[in-house]
């Protein structure tokens, strides 16, 4: 079973594959060519033998006489000298008179099964003396004086010499066509060979490759495995990208926890030597704020992985941008801000549906939300909206001064967060930016009728809610 497995999983060549169909094909049509051949073999030999047989016969007729009101016969060793050079069989005749009598040869060699008037000899098969043998007979019709009447002559000659010229053509058929098969086999063998070297240059060049190179293949390859490479450069490309993505996720992530972590031994290595009830109380706070932002931070790191790794995985579903909006609009009340009065909800009447990974949404939703109440002043109002075109548009708005031009550039970078605010991570805004590009859906940003600030994106409906 388990060498049975490591077959299965190591797969077998193209060329070995196409030598067993060509030697299964082969097999078949060097089977029809021998079944073909010896049925025209031994039609050959019949005819040829049957004209042997008609001949001896004729010339058997043309020395029938009659004496003395008696049909006799002369008998020229000139018919029977062509079937006797078959030296394994034998042969045999019969003169027989018009009332049945044989006048000579073997008296019991068989008439046909079925007689008719005969105006051309008829060639028959039947056995005689336990084995088979092809007989003719033909009518010569005396018209004497002294006798009219018809006379049959009847020669036979056993099957052997046809049943070997039969076999000679059909084993000389077979073994061309297997000789011919053979060579067929291995040509097509070493054509494919041939024809898949680009594969084995590619093979080599992957191998002597840099384990760190992702580029895509450019070495020539046949037109029939354009759609293999192509397909293995698109994975090399995601790998690529997922590989770019992970190693500044870890470099940055590294960078950005040794700061607030080394920040926090330091806050709290002076608390533990500080007296004044007073100096510790802020430290105390300092260090509050610290962990803080060193919690969220660990949350959105986790979060962004997760998305990274979602955002090549997770299938687009039919989902309603307003059902998103809830959950993440509850999940947010739950675990971050229970002041109910603080979040309102604007929602259209129509359904929004949107092909998305609900998962990543909903994140995206709730960094929003959380980056509203970070940076912004409540209450925070979510808003839903269908617009003509066919497209969804989701706002965050808050009451505060909104960001200015220098901090707008910023928008969606990573660990751009403001020096005033340690408990912020800084990856709420690249979280949601990199889940609405993964959408194809636009970051935007802007101001209410009454001017409140706002961010959000704008994303297709799905067809089925357009149409």
């Amino acid at each position: 079973m388990i060498f049975g497995r490591s077959l299965q999983s190591r797969g077998q060549s193209v060329a070995f594959r196409l030598v067993v169909v060509l030697a299964l094909v082969t097999a078949i049509a060097i089977v029809a060519t021998v079944i073909a051949a010896y049925r025209y073999g031994r039609a050959a030999a019949d005819e040829a033998f049957d004209r042997l047989l008609t001949g001896a016969a004729l010339q058997i007729s043309e020395r029938v006489f009659v004496a003395d009101g008696k049909v006799q016969v002369d008998l020229p060793l000139s018919a029977f000298e062509l079937l006797a050079l078959a030296s394994d069989d034998r042969v045999f005749y019969r003169v027989r008179g018009a009332t049945g009598e044989t006048v000579t040869g073997y008296d019991d060699l068989p008439l046909p099964a079925q007689r008719r008037k005969m105006t051309t000899p008829l060639v028959y098969d039947t056995e005689y003396l336990g084995v088979p043998v092809r007989a003719v007979i033909l009518q010569r019709r005396l018209a004497e004086t002294q006798l009219r009447s018809a006379v049959d002559v009847i020669v036979a000659h056993t099957t052997q010499a046809r049943a070997d010229l039969a076999r000679d053509i059909a084993t000389r058929a077979m073994l061309g066509a297997a000789l011919g098969g053979i060579v067929v086999i291995a040509a097509t063998f070493f054509a494919t060979r041939y024809a898949l070297r680009p594969l084995g240059r590619i093979e080599e060049h992957m191998l002597a490759r840099d384990p760190l190179d992702l580029s895509p293949i450019t070495e020539a390859a046949p037109k029939e495995v354009d759609a293999l490479v192509s397909a293995i450069n698109r994975f090399m490309s995601r790998l690529d990208r997922r590989v770019g993505d992970m190693q500044a996720f870890v470099a940055d992530t590294a960078h950005q926890m040794r700061t607030p972590i080394t920040a926090l031994r330091a806050v709290t290595e002076n608390a533990l030597d500080e007296t004044d009830p007073g100096r510790l109380k802020s430290m105390l706070h300092r260090i509050r704020n610290r962990a803080i932002g060193v919690s969220r931070l660990m949350e959105q790191l986790l979060s962004e992985a997760l998305i990274i790794h979602r955002s090549d995985t997770a299938p687009l579903v039919p989902t309603d941008l307003r059902r998103v909006v809830l959950d993440a609009e509850r999940e947010f009340r739950t675990t971050v801000r229970p002041e109910h009065d603080a979040l309102e909800l604007d929602l259209s009447t129509d359904a929004a549906t949107v092909l998305a990974d609900p998962f990543s949404l909903k994140e995206a939703v709730k960094n929003l939300i959380a980056n509203a109440f970070a940076h912004g002043q409540p209450p925070v109002r979510l808003v839903v909206e269908t617009e003509e075109g066919g497209t969804a548009l989701l706002r965050v708005e808050d009451h505060g001064p909104g960001i200015d031009g220098e901090q707008l550039k910023l928008l969606g970078r990573r660990f751009s967060r403001r020096e005033d605010r340690t408990e912020s991570a800084g990856l709420g805004l690249a979280i949601a930016h990199k889940v609405i590009a993964f959408h194809d859906a636009t970051f935007l940003t802007g101001r209410s009728e009454k001017d409140h600030f706002w961010i959000g994106f704008r994303i297709a409906l799905a067809k089925e809610t357009t149409t």
